[in-house]
């Protein structure tokens, strides 16, 4: 069992959902986001995405989108973001760590060679948001064999018979995008998201947390019932770049991840 799955069925164990919390390797810098990935930690997150910066994203809002370029000025690469997690993971045991970004990177890292270097430094799981399915092959003959899931985005204009192909080959959890748009600029419908969440459960008993849309500790309680956990990223990011310079980083990452934690698990929820 992989240590995305042993941490979801802990927290089943405990009535808990999971907090899935995204942040922008190299921004403001790699030495910070060490720091940052440690106050996450801190604050009860229970899986990092940890992201790939790329300079033509087409699945992030203005603020991710803003942190990548920043990310790629200071010189972040792939390999530095890998060395990165291996650093850490001898020093602390990581929640597990998804790598979300895009497939230009890697393809250009090898195949291959990624899927060792990412099995070797502690990555548990990895999302390429523009890879589908039917292209994915060359990548996932190389992870599936090392073990890294392969996490899989359904929208809310995902057709039945898409949902049901994505569900037959997803890994580790299913993400679900709660909003049509980019990362961090709406609001999602509540009604919509329980409607599509229960379309996604006839076909895929693995977990299912939202993204996209969620920015704040309420939005996320509200939302929590609905799915296995919550992600939050933009309103992360957006608070990084805020206290980048300031001596209080720290804290207020890992503040405000308890806070959002505090939040989800005010009830015990059944799903």
């Amino acid at each position: 069992m992989s240590r995305i799955a042993q941490t979801f069925q802990r927290l089943k164990e405990r009535k808990e959902k999971a907090l899935v919390a995204y942040v922008t390797a190299g921004d403001p810098d790699l030495d910070k986001t060490r720091e940052i990935i440690a106050a996450l930690k801190e604050g009860g997150v229970d899986i990092l995405e940890i992201g790939v910066p790329f300079s033509d994203p087409t699945a992030d809002g203005p603020v991710i989108q803003a942190a990548a370029q920043r990310s790629l000025k200071k010189g972040t690469t792939l390999s530095g973001i890998l060395d990165m997690i291996e650093d850490m993971q001898r020093s602390i045991e990581l929640p597990p760590v998804v790598l979300f970004g895009y497939y230009n990177p890697i393809y250009t890292y090898g195949t291959k060679r990624f899927a060792q270097r990412a099995q070797a430094a502690g990555v548990d799981g990895l999302l390429v948001v523009d890879l589908p399915q039917e292209e994915a092959g060359e990548l996932r003959r190389e992870t599936d064999r090392r073990g890294l899931d392969f996490i899989s985005l359904i929208a809310p204009t995902t057709s039945e018979d898409r949902v049901r192909q994505i569900a037959r080959q997803a890994q580790g959890f299913i993400y679900y995008i709660s909003i049509t748009g980019v990362t961090g600029t709406a609001k999602p419908d509540k009604e919509s998201v329980q409607r599509d969440i229960r379309r996604i459960r006839a076909y895929s008993d693995l977990p299912l947390v939202v993204g996209f849309g969620i920015s704040t500790p309420a939005q996320a309680g509200e939302l929590a019932p609905l799915a296995d956990g919550i992600v939050i990223g933009s309103a992360f990011v957006k608070r990084i770049a805020e206290h980048a310079e300031s001596q209080d980083l720290r804290s207020s990452i890992s503040s405000f991840a308890r806070e959002i934690k505090q939040e989800m698990q005010k009830e015990s929820y059944s799903t």
